[in-house]
């Protein structure tokens, strides 16, 4: 991009969150942004709705490009990025996986904003770590997302006996063995190799703790890898599969959480957007369902979450839509109406959480204890360390694999 295009964007981006003030609708010429995102589920729909809802109420004009599944929707946003046709902006993790197209150039920076919403001491550090590289911002965070969440159906627990929420991994276990004994499917579990990467990091950061979740996934410690206690981690997080059904191999996490709904299923390991889908059936937090951050007062809390880039481009029209649409996305106004229907926590620290669902307060007061922070394993791994990681865990999962075997084949995976 020449260079009075960058200076442009800065300076926008500085006032874009002013922009919903403007709000009068789509004109002719009005800012035009093609979004790629993999929100396709009923509540994901909804949580994305807003942000367009607000786009448009901006005077913009929005395109939604919605590709299913974040792997298929990630690659369709590169190709175009490195094809040279670029949508406005595209969905991301807060993670490295997109740290290749900044290294080429492809990204223009959101610093102007990072300055105004003042992200270097307001982000929680495994977010602000990876969409700061080298000294700029390149992403704009919409939420926090808290990966390994346990949930839980109250009406299967009570038809299980379950009188107490578990606080142990054996009290879990032992719950599984209620559920099972009373007929219910004691784990809801989509059968896909990122499931199955959730349920693994629930149990290390359960099981292990921080020290050993670092060491593991930070550090790549082949003695942490090697130890007795991860070999604990890997029986654990096999033990798990026996508790779930046979229709189990390929369901999507959302079909899984359709089970916890429908009372058919006791619980699911997933992330905080499974209440997109709890709001989207008229269910309550601490009424319908139940819901557990971590075993423990210092559990470890895992930290993802949402963010867009905005390519660069030689379009005009393009760089005045990436100015509109950063302002709508940092506004407060949009934060809230966004977090509330996907189930995350407001990425600003002023968003008002008074009127967010039990659930969320509760993240939200264990997200003022710092010490607990650490992020998901994509923060600290390279997307083909990642893959490597996942190709284990999914092979152990699934196959007769022995742990031994599987803690060596982690090792291998995760070496320097």
């Amino acid at each position: 991009m020449h260079t009075a295009h960058k200076l442009a964007l800065a300076a926008a981006l500085a006032l874009g969150a002013c922009a919903t003030a403007h709000a009068a609708g789509p004109t002719a010429g009005a800012p035009r942004a093609e979004v790629i995102h993999w929100w396709t589920s009923g509540g994901e729909s909804a949580a994305v709705k807003t942000i367009a809802d607000a786009y448009r109420a901006a005077g913009g004009v929005w395109v939604d490009t919605a590709v299913a599944g974040n792997e298929q929707a990630r690659a369709v946003a590169v190709n175009r990025i490195v094809g040279g046709n670029p949508p406005a902006a595209a969905q991301f993790n807060a993670s490295m996986q997109f740290l290749d197209i900044v290294e080429q150039g492809m990204l223009n920076n959101v610093d102007e904003i990072a300055a105004k919403e003042r992200w270097d001491t307001t982000l929680p550090a495994p977010i602000r770590d990876v969409i700061k590289v080298k000294g700029h911002y390149y992403a704009v965070p919409l939420n926090v997302h808290m990966p390994t969440w346990i949930w839980y159906s109250r009406a299967a627990f009570a038809k299980a006996g379950i009188a107490k929420e578990p606080a142990t991994m054996d009290e879990l276990f032992a719950a599984l063995d209620k559920l099972k004994a009373a007929g219910l499917i004691p784990l809801a579990h989509g059968g896909q190799s990122w499931q199955e990467n959730i349920v693994f990091m629930a149990v290390l950061a359960n099981v292990g703790g921080k020290d050993l979740y670092l060491s593991v996934l930070r550090e790549r410690d082949q003695r942490a890898i090697a130890s007795e206690p991860f070999r604990q981690v890997l029986v654990a997080f096999k033990r798990l599969k026996s508790y779930v059904d046979p229709g189990s191999p390929g369901r999507n996490w959302n079909d899984a959480t359709a089970l916890l709904v429908n009372n058919k299923a006791g619980v699911q390991i997933m992330g905080d957007w499974v209440k997109g889908e709890f709001n989207a059936a008229r269910l309550t937090a601490g009424k319908e369902y139940g819901c557990i951050t971590g075993f423990g007062p210092k559990a470890p809390f895992l930290i993802q979450g949402d963010a867009f880039i905005f390519p660069k481009s030689a379009n005009a029209d393009t760089l005045k839509a990436q100015q509109l649409l950063a302002g709508v996305m940092t506004a407060p106004a949009t934060l809230a109406a966004f977090n509330r229907a996907k189930g995350s926590l407001p990425v600003r620290t002023d968003v008002d959480a008074s009127t967010l669902d039990a659930c969320t307060q509760a993240a939200m007061t264990v997200m003022k204890e710092r010490t607990r922070h650490v992020g998901n394993g994509e923060v600290y791994l390279t997307p083909d360390q990642n893959g490597a990681l996942v190709d284990v865990l999914t092979a152990y999962w699934n196959t007769a694999m022995p742990v031994e075997k599987a803690q060596k084949n982690i090792a291998a995976a995760l070496k320097r």
